[in-house]
């Protein structure tokens, strides 16, 4: 192997920051705005400017410089597949190197261990430009550079496979929960009945708790939000909590509730909770009376066809939102008979828990590839590193 030289990404690259483009997003904009959603995403979400404020050229490496505590997106990397396409927007840099082999480079930046250390695990992360020059790089020769990235790309496409069946198992393992879902509450029986969700029981809608008031608070009633909210529908009580007194300000779902999301990006994520819960005002709850078996409207909720009911009735000028008045008046259809309600409910109910176990396993199975493949970039340059010293 020939020499390898040991620098910084101030001293072999030229580093450039975007500019804001909050103000010039345009659905028919000629060019594509590079912002960390982009680049986190791998380009498949994007937003668009008529404005070019920072022009982006074929190679150009593109970085996210700021992200949440723990975010998976900070100092990931992208390479500009073409000229005139992409203006740079702000918090991401651009960086250019006559000195590497641009794909070797990007190798070498995205997520380097450098960057992800400026990450607190408590506050956002804001890298400076002055944290980026001083990344420490490895720069071999350029043909050097090359073969090591031919092997990279060898090794990544077998790993590429490998995450494309595992996502495709994983979506085989979702589609089967839901084909069946939706297809009890089509299929439906001749002693089927359809009633509207204020026939079935109390409706209400979530209020927001005095929260400057001390006696709002204690160990009794669970404030929850929608992230509480568990892919098997039932609820992480680990949050705010709120005390008895605090039932004077606060309006509560009793027990056996199904709770809504009725306003926003997250509309129709649903929840089921087996203990009196309180919530805000974006979230709707029924509580089925005693003749129902309640959970039945946790799975009735979380159809498609509930859904398209949903959004067919909700406005939708800025943010998609259906008031209670609305909400309460959709309909939905079950048996007629209890027993068979809770027939139903137990066969979901087996089928939901078998495809969260598949969901698991395949997410697993992702997050190990991720991390041989973090390996595997590490071991290559840390040998790197040695034949440098």
């Amino acid at each position: 192997m020939s020499q390898v030289e040991l620098t910084t990404l101030g001293k072999s690259c030229e580093f450039f920051n975007g500019k804001a483009h909050e103000k010039d997003i345009d659905v028919d904009g000629k060019y594509i705005v590079v912002n960390s959603k982009f680049i986190s995403q791998e380009g498949r979400v994007i937003k668009r400017t008529k404005e070019q404020m920072f022009p982006l050229y074929k190679d150009d490496i593109v970085m996210v410089m700021s992200d949440v505590p723990n975010g998976k997106a900070l100092a990931k990397c992208f390479i500009i597949d073409n000229d005139d396409t992409y203006s740079l927007n702000q918090r991401i840099c651009c960086i250019r190197s006559k000195e590497f082999d641009t794909k070797y480079l990007y190798y070498q930046l995205n997520r380097n261990e450098h960057f992800l250390a400026f990450n607190n695990g408590e506050n956002q992360s804001n890298l400076r430009k002055d944290d980026i020059l001083d990344c420490p790089l490895i720069k071999p020769s350029k043909e050097e550079q090359r073969k090591m990235v031919a092997e990279l790309d060898l090794a990544f496409s077998e790993l590429e496979k490998a995450k494309a069946n595992t996502l495709t198992n994983y979506k085989n393992a979702t589609d089967l929960y839901k084909s069946e879902l939706n297809g009890t509450f089509i299929r439906k029986g001749e002693n089927w009945i359809e009633k509207k969700l204020k026939e079935i029981g109390l409706t209400q809608t979530g209020n927001t708790p005095k929260t400057s008031e001390p006696d709002n608070y204690g160990d009794f009633i669970p404030f929850v939000k929608p992230p509480h909210f568990l892919p098997n529908g039932t609820i992480d009580n680990e949050g705010s909590f709120l005390s008895e007194k605090g039932l004077k300000s606060a309006r509560l779902f009793k027990k056996n509730s199904i709770l809504m999301v009725c306003i926003g990006a997250t509309i129709g994520k649903t929840g089921f909770s087996e203990s009196p819960v309180t919530s805000n005002q974006q979230i709707n709850a029924l509580t089925p009376n005693p003749e129902f078996e309640a959970r039945l409207f946790y799975f009735a909720l979380t159809t498609d066809i509930f859904f398209n009911k949903i959004m067919h009735a909700s406005s939708q000028a800025t943010l998609p939102i259906i008031n209670k008045s609305k909400w309460e008046n959709l309909t939905v259809s079950l048996p007629n008979n209890k027993n068979e309600q809770i027939e139903i409910v137990k066969k979901l109910d087996l089928l939901s828990i078998e495809s969260i176990k598949l969901q698991n396993k395949y997410e697993a199975k992702l997050e190990k590839l991720e991390e041989l493949k973090s390996g595997i970039l590490k071991r290559a340059f840390e040998n790197e590193l040695i034949e440098a010293e």
